[in-house]
């Protein structure tokens, strides 16, 4: 209902009254009496309180119709009181009439008046008690919530004025509660914050929608500190339900707002830590693992991050890392050993360039020029990041004015009460200050990483002298031997594995055969790599006494058992060993071939080793079936040979498992490929030792890859000279004669004497010592080999004679004039051989007069 002022006569406004007045609450009924003491007029609201009709009251003694009987006497004496001119104020008890009991009680006001006439009458006001009583309690209750409350609140009228304030929102904002009437929020908030609230307000007054938790920032009066408040609004209504305006209720939530931000921090922290554990140091590579950790960090924890590690740990130099030089390598204007920046991260698009005097990672709070990732630098003696390395403390470093980053934590990496590089962690500005958790996380992940780090360096320290180990072991060059091509291939574990113990070897053995060894310790690392030496060593020597390639296995065998040392045996003293001392086993695989140029036939023994690959001319790669027999370092079982005939032009090959099994496929995958990229055996053999290894998918890094492969090239016939002279003297003459003659026949001319001399000396040993039927061989390759063989199974001996001795020279001449010399036994008997330089190669050189004579 529209509120329009109307003049009435005489100047006096008259004015309907809105919806929710006071007296919509209070409900004043009224009623009159006349001089009679009869109601001549009833009100609709004393028909709404008394139940009775105007109809029904006019004419009516009030007193006998609405009061009880015990108080009607009192009554009647009250109304004659009043009509003859008295005011009475009282509280009456009413009933409604046709009920005995009493209905409520109700609060009149009785005012003397007039009729026309001038007779005296009455006019009755009437309030009932109850609803007075229950404006009452609500005025008490609202202005113990509103003045009382521990909470600010006010009330904005429908302008979105403040109409009301409590004492609680004076006390934070000043001022006494009727300061604050008339103001709005931009007189408490800055321009974003006010909008805001602004637009709340007027969308709970236009909605009637409540709003909740709704936070706003800002600052109280006089303080710089930011609070949180969370404002609950709400529409207020009169009581005929017409909105009058919007009550807030604000509370401070800054110290649950501090606790929720501490506690998601924390949790970040937490969080950022495990992501730490599980990522950095995978790898065990330095530069690797510093980039993981900037990984980790960025932007989780930073907004810039850079590591520097120190030059001498990357070098694999053995002093300690983070040890500071001697005078002379640290002095006046220096700051620290030589570093290098291994790993820089930013999650800031627009980094910018150092500039002289910047700050940050990505700048320099350390110094003037830039420092690009993999350069080499040092810090300025009196620079925070030289002192962080000195002391082995975090400093922060604040950013310049004008410049992107806002603070700067400056980490020594420590590990093991030794620094080895320097982490620093920047926020740009607009991020949030680093605190003391946050600083204590940066100590933390540098540690972990600095821990990572140091087992790198370690690891790689192993890792290269495992290498060199392994690497002074195998064969030098490309190895040569007679009636053999021979082309290998060893490719390390990668600096992410650990150095295996992969080794081959080609070995010569007398009568131009050669021994060809392949084999692989069990175990990594520097462990592995020196069980692989000490076998190999004991392999070249147990080849020198020619054994046969199964009782060259047993004594390896029985080698690898007793390589281990007893655990026990570092216990320290005054400890007692608590049972039988265990030794540590190694196990190892091996295969050892020997190939005979002459009958181009090849024994092989295997020892738990993966099998040899054999492709004749023409057919495709077959895998060899040598019995693999038990490991070695197992023992108790036997091993067995196998004697092969090898075409001329086949190709033999032998290789570890490295070459052919990896996570990625089985081993059958793997042997199936090996024999497929060995189709093409024509090829030159360099050739096909390149194709296998790009060919096979061989997941190199995981394991050692050996590979050692040979082309048969028998000797041919007129290069052996073989014959069977009886046992009698004339042998001796007869052995030299033929002797000649074959020389001469290979144009050996200036090698006739010396053989002679020699052929003469074994055959006569052979009579005089041996058994059976001697057999003489000439060897033409590389070198001239003699071997004269008997039936005898007593090794023959050099000794030195005496001077009265006539005879017990003759070995002592044969070691003098030949290149080498030796004997070795055979299924029926024994050889002596010696060997002799061809006159165009490297000949030993000719025995001194004095060396002749000290023979006699």
């Amino acid at each position: 209902m529209s509120e329009i002022p109307e003049k009435a006569s005489g100047g006096v406004v008259w004015q309907s009254s809105p919806p929710g007045s006071i007296y919509d609450y209070i409900r004043v009924a009224s009623f009159s009496i006349g001089p009679d003491g009869l109601v001549e007029q009833w009100s609709r609201r004393a028909v709404d309180l008394f139940g009775v009709t105007a109809e029904e009251a006019r004419g009516k003694d009030p007193v006998e119709a609405f009061m009880p009987a015990d108080l009607r006497e009192r009554g009647h004496r009250r109304v004659r009181e009043i009509l003859d001119g008295k005011e009475w104020t009282g509280l009456v008890p009413f009933r409604i009439p046709g009920e005995d009991r009493p209905h409520g009680i109700a609060e009149m006001y009785v005012m003397p008046s007039e009729t026309q006439t001038g007779e005296r009458a009455a006019l009755c006001i009437v309030v009932d008690v109850r609803a007075l009583r229950r404006i009452e309690t609500d005025l008490a209750a609202s202005q113990a919530i509103f003045g009382q409350s521990p909470f600010g609140f006010l009330l904005f009228g429908t302008d979105l004025t403040v109409k009301r304030a409590n004492r609680r929102f004076a006390t934070v904002f000043g001022g006494s509660a009727d300061d604050h009437r008339g103001r709005t929020v931009h007189d408490y908030l800055n321009l974003p914050e006010a909008d805001r609230m602004t637009a709340a307000l007027r969308s709970v007054l236009e909605t009637g929608e409540s709003v909740t938790d709704f936070e706003i920032v800002g600052a109280a009066p006089g303080s710089r500190d930011r609070r949180h408040w969370s404002i609950n609004l709400y529409r207020v209504h009169s009581g005929s339900g017409r909105p009058i305006g919007v009550a807030g209720l604000g509370i401070d939530v800054t110290r649950r707002h501090n606790a929720a931000r501490e506690a998601a921090s924390a949790r970040r922290n937490l969080a950022l830590l495990n992501e730490a554990g599980a990522r950095i140091g995978n790898s065990l590579d330095l530069e690797a693992t510093a980039r993981e950790l900037l990984d980790v960090a960025v932007p989780g924890f930073c907004d810039l991050a850079s590591v520097d590690l120190y030059q001498g740990l990357l070098t694999g130099d053995e002093a300690p890392p983070g040890r500071w030089g001697s005078s002379h390598d640290v002095g006046y204007g220096a700051g620290s050993a030589e570093l290098r920046r291994v790993a820089f991260a930013s999650a800031v698009s627009d980094t910018p360039r150092r500039t002289e005097d910047s700050h940050g990672p990505a700048g320099g709070c350390c110094g003037p020029e830039p420092i690009e990732v993999g350069a080499a630098h040092r810090y300025p003696f009196n620079s925070p990041c030289a002192g962080a390395l000195r002391t082995g403390r975090l400093r922060t470093v604040p950013g310049l004015d004008g410049e992107l980053v806002q603070t700067t934590l400056v980490v020594p990496m420590v590990a093991h009460d030794t620094v080895v590089g320097l982490v620093q962690f920047s926020r740009a500005k607009g991020s949030e200050s680093f605190g003391e958790r946050d600083r204590a996380l940066a100590v933390e992940l540098a540690a972990r990483a600095a821990v990572c780090i140091d087992n790198a360096r370690l690891y790689r320290r192993e890792h290269e002298r495992a290498l060199i180990l392994q690497r002074s072991l195998l064969p030098p060059g490309d190895p040569e031997a007679a009636g053999l091509d021979i082309a290998c291939r060893y490719l390390p574990g990668t600096a992410a594995t650990e150095v295996g113990g992969d080794w081959f070897d080609v070995i010569e053995l007398p009568g131009h055969r050669t021994a060809l060894v392949i084999g692989d310790v069990m175990g990594r690392g520097l462990r592995a790599a020196v069980a692989m030496g000490e076998l190999r060593t004991a392999v070249r020597t147990l080849a020198q006494l020619d054994l046969e390639p199964a009782e060259v296995l047993s004594h390896l065998d029985e080698i690898a058992r007793g390589l281990g040392a007893p655990i026990g045996a570092q216990q320290s003293r005054g400890h007692k060993s608590r049972g039988p001392e265990l030794s540590e086993v190694y196990l190892a695989t091996c295969v050892y071939a020997v190939y005979d140029p002459v009958t181009r036939r090849c024994t092989f023994a295997n020892a738990g080793h993966l099998p040899p690959v054999l492709v004749e001319p023409g057919e495709e790669a077959l895998l060899l079936d040598v019995p693999p027999g038990m490991p070695l370092g197992v023992g108790g079982e036997p091993f067995e040979e196998v004697e092969v005939e090898l075409p001329e032009g086949a190709l033999l090959a032998l290789y570890t498992d490295g070459l052919v099994e990896s996570r990625d496929h089985p081993l059958d995958e793997g042997l199936s490929a090996f024999r497929r990229a060995l189709t093409d055996p024509a090829r030159p053999l360099e050739d096909v030792c390149d194709r296998v290894l790009t060919s096979l998918e061989t997941g190199h890094g995981e394991d050692d890859i050996a590979l050692l492969m040979a082309r048969i090239q028998g000797l041919p016939s007129e290069a052996v000279g073989d014959w069977r002279l009886p046992r009698e003297p004339r042998s001796v003459g007869r052995a030299r004669e033929l002797a000649r003659t074959q020389l001469k026949a290979w144009d050996l001319e200036p090698l006739v004497d010396t053989v002679e001399l020699l052929v003469s000396e074994l055959v006569t040993n052979a009579l005089r010592y041996g058994e059976g039927e001697i057999r003489l061989r000439l060897l033409r390759d590389r070198t001239l080999v003699c071997e004269v063989w008997d039936a005898g199974l007593v090794q023959p001996r050099r000794r030195r004679a005496k001077d009265t001795d006539e005879g017990g020279r003759g070995l002592q001449l044969v070691g003098l004039l030949s290149s080498s010399w030796g004997s070795r036994r055979t299924p029926r008997g024994k050889t002596v051989w010696f060997e002799l330089a061809l006159p165009d190669g490297e000949g030993a050189a000719e025995p001194t007069v004095e060396q002749l004579l000290s023979m006699f």
